[in-house]
């Protein structure tokens, strides 16, 4: 089993995901790519000490990168879209 730490790797701030937490109680979490939902709800919740309501993630692929003629590609990565319960709130200093 995997560490807390080693499940949830950053907090995704982006506008858009700023927007989501502030109208609709929704972060978004860069997370381990092989984590599953219950690995990324038990971890959120010990780390942030708050209720989680539903979590949605999603596999996004890495984009085609070129290097003058090298070839390559960024990392594939997992999104984690957590919805928390009325009067729960996450705050990122």
């Amino acid at each position: 089993m995997k560490s807390i730490y080693e499940v949830i790797k950053s907090p995704w701030i982006t506008e858009k995901g700023t927007e989501l937490g502030e109208k609709q109680n929704k972060y978004v979490f860069k997370v381990c790519l092989n984590a599953n939902k219950i690995e990324i709800r038990n971890a959120i919740e010990k780390i942030f000490n708050v209720k989680i309501k539903k979590v949605n993630t999603v596999k996004l692929q890495g984009k085609k990168k070129k290097v003058r003629l090298v070839e390559g590609k960024t990392p594939d990565w997992k999104k984690a879209v957590i919805t928390l319960k009325e009067g729960n709130k996450i705050e990122f200093i």
